[in-house]
């Protein structure tokens, strides 16, 4: 049998992360070499690799990376099966390593067939695999490109990068708000103006169905009833339909007995109150639209608009699961 010695073991070690008693093992059947020693490991990864190809890697990490000149981003989700690997110091480094690959990378295929210290991604992930002992996937993969982008992670459960229109004054501080808001609000689309019409008038009636369902069951409790929107877009709230919910509101307050002088005090607050109850939909999925969560009393648009002459141009946004 051929004897290793313990640097050769922790060359390989430090090469691969394997354990040590996989490194002598491998030296061993390599008869000492250490290139084929590696190539030993590799097969090994890829026998754990075949057994472990029906599990869910749906633990992990979600990281980021941004370029120097600050214009161009990648968040990459890099999965295994178990929270415990997902939280290790090694794999949160492997993640991180792989991230700075990707960088380089305009798509998921040409990432996995990148280079990685000799091996491709794709190689390198079996490799882990069997050291290991769980699958690992890359299971996100978001690039943008613009004139300033950032980044936001949030405990490596999601990943967040924002695109900015140009650089301006505090661009870092803008983008890096932004950014904050993807990760916790979850949009999915920049503005209700990327709403196709037919998916508001299915989303509407779905909506509308719910509430209804809802209100049978607590008007049978006895309940207050949930209020059943018109609208759910701002889309839906043509120059008519706000003409008419401002002839209710004064309606409203004529009723009420309140004095018409004061009528332009109230109007502004019942046309706010219409507006947020009848735009669900796009405080929910479109990013400008949605109440800004560092001060709810404004949107992201306007608190974007605050900086200048600046727009946000793009999101994305990887996460576990």
């Amino acid at each position: 049998m051929v004897k290793v010695t313990a640097a050769e073991v922790n060359k390989l070690r430090k090469a691969t992360g394997a354990g040590m008693m996989d490194c002598k093992k491998a030296l061993v059947e390599a008869e000492g070499d250490f290139d084929k020693a590696i190539d030993v490991l590799r097969k090994k990864g890829q026998k754990v690799a075949a057994k472990r190809a029906d599990r869910e890697s749906t633990e992990g990490a979600a990281v980021s990376k941004i370029n120097a000149d600050n214009t161009a981003g990648v968040a990459i989700v890099l999965g295994c099966e178990t929270d415990f690997v997902g939280k290790n110091d090694k794999f949160l480094a492997l993640a991180n390593e792989l991230a700075e690959v990707a960088l380089n990378c305009a798509t998921k295929e040409e990432f996995l067939a990148a280079d990685f210290n000799g091996m491709t991604v794709a190689e390198k992930l079996v490799e882990q695999t069997g050291v290991i002992g769980e699958k690992l996937d890359i299971n996100g993969f978001e690039k943008l490109e613009a004139p300033y982008v950032s980044t936001y992670v949030h405990i490596n459960k999601i990943a967040a990068l924002v695109g900015l229109s140009a650089t301006v004054d505090k661009a870092d501080v803008l983008s890096k708000d932004v950014a904050m808001q993807v990760a916790s609000m979850g949009a999915t689309t920049l503005s209700y103006k990327d709403f196709d019409a037919a998916y508001i008038a299915s989303e509407t009636e779905a909506r509308i169905a719910v509430i209804e369902k809802d209100n049978i069951e607590l008007g049978r409790l006895g309940k207050t009833l949930k209020n059943v929107p018109q609208y759910i877009s701002m889309a839906q709230l043509t120059p008519e339909v706000l003409a008419k919910a401002e002839a209710d509101a004064k309606a409203e307050l004529k009723a009420e007995g309140k004095p018409e002088q004061i009528w332009d005090r109230i109007l502004p607050g019942k046309m706010e109150r219409f507006i947020a109850d009848n735009t669900t939909l796009d405080q929910e999925q479109c990013l400008l639209d949605q109440n800004f969560i560092k001060d709810e009393k404004i949107n992201v648009a306007k608190y974007v608009s605050s900086y200048g002459d600046v727009a946000v141009s793009d999101f994305k946004r990887v996460t576990l699961g």
